[in-house]
């Protein structure tokens, strides 16, 4: 016995919607209702839909490919980026090719559109993260949609991401909370422009409640530059809390504050940020900041749709951090009075 396979007319029936919201749901389209999504997720699942993407192909004489455009990274947020990039498109029906650069340059981008557009690619996304990145793509013009992942909205013409400033802020605010006056920094690479509007937001929150800056020290991501800063930090009596830009970074000034007799928080309370998995098993749990890189991948591919389909889409370019409060970070005690 054969059966049929089931088409989108088949996920409408079953759903109670019509054809046109079905292919709204497939695609990633926004202003759907939760509600309504729900039901068409499951009238596929239910039975088995596919999108015919050959099909779709032959008709619309479109490849149904994206590219996408990364820097090569061991980083825990750039490669967690890409893979829900890669996600949001294969569920919105796209196929993607990839390209990792080992540096950014006008030349090496160059190089890596041409082969996305040999492969007749309808849109890239460009996850970029240092200054010289987003300055190479302001001179590029591939011919097709191309969306920039990354956290300064002000440096392409189309970007998503998180808000970072408002993450950093929002951590430096909750040890301003907390009753600390002397708040460290230790920030990521001068090239990075997450790590610069990172150190902005810290900046803002101390200034804002009419506090000195400082005192800063550079990291590069690593656990090793966190525990150098670590060991600068425990000569210096002043700061009773520290604003780390990354988790990696945190867990190096964690170690060095440990072998220094310092504990956290009775010594000196930790801000991380990115919520790492092991973040929460760290001795002891560490506060950070969270970003939601499921849905940084479910925009960027929603505003990338929409321009190949030459619509216009309303979401919010900048998405939401959000401050998980664990047990690293707590009020000034009389240890830290004491310091």
């Amino acid at each position: 016995m054969t059966s049929t396979p089931p088409v989108m007319a088949d996920v409408a029936k079953v759903a109670g919607v019509s054809h046109q919201t079905v292919s709204r749901v497939i695609n990633g389209m926004p202003n759907i209702r939760p509600s309504t999504r729900e039901r068409v997720e499951a009238a596929i699942k239910e039975l088995g839909y596919r999108p015919n993407t050959a099909a779709r192909a032959l008709v619309t004489r479109k490849s149904s490919t994206i590219g996408i455009i990364s820097t090569e990274s061991g980083l825990y947020g750039p490669n967690s980026v890409r893979r829900t990039v890669e996600d949001a498109a294969r569920q919105a029906g796209y196929f993607a090719g990839s390209v990792s650069l080992s540096t950014v340059t006008a030349q090496s981008l160059t190089d890596a559109i041409d082969h996305l557009m040999r492969q007749s690619v309808e849109g890239i996304v460009m996850i970029a993260a240092q200054h010289e990145a987003l300055d190479a793509i302001r001179r590029q013009d591939p011919g097709v949609p191309l969306v920039v992942v990354e956290g300064d909205l002000s440096r392409a013409k189309s970007a998503v991401g998180v808000d970072q400033h408002r993450g950093a802020y929002e951590a430096t605010r909750l040890l301003l909370e907390l009753g600390h006056t002397s708040i460290a920094h230790v920030r990521g690479p001068l090239a990075w422009t997450e790590a610069e509007a990172r150190r902005q937001g810290w900046e803002d929150a101390l200034r804002e409640a009419g506090q000195a800056v400082g005192p800063l020290l550079l990291g590069d991501w690593t656990p090793r530059s966190g525990y150098v800063a670590g060991r600068a930090l425990v000569s210096d009596p002043g700061p009773t809390a520290v604003f780390v830009a990354n988790d990696q970074m945190a867990i190096g000034l964690m170690r060095a504050l440990d072998e220094a007799g310092l504990t956290v928080p009775d010594d000196m309370s930790i801000v991380g940020f990115d919520d790492t998995p092991e973040a929460e098993f760290l001795n002891p749990p560490l506060t950070t900041v969270r970003q939601n890189f499921q849905e940084v991948g479910r925009r960027a591919i929603a505003v990338l749709h929409a321009a190949i389909l030459g619509e216009d889409e309303d979401l919010p370019r900048l998405i939401e951090p959000e401050l998980i409060r664990r047990s690293s970070a707590s009020p000034v005690g009389t240890r830290k009075a004491e310091r």
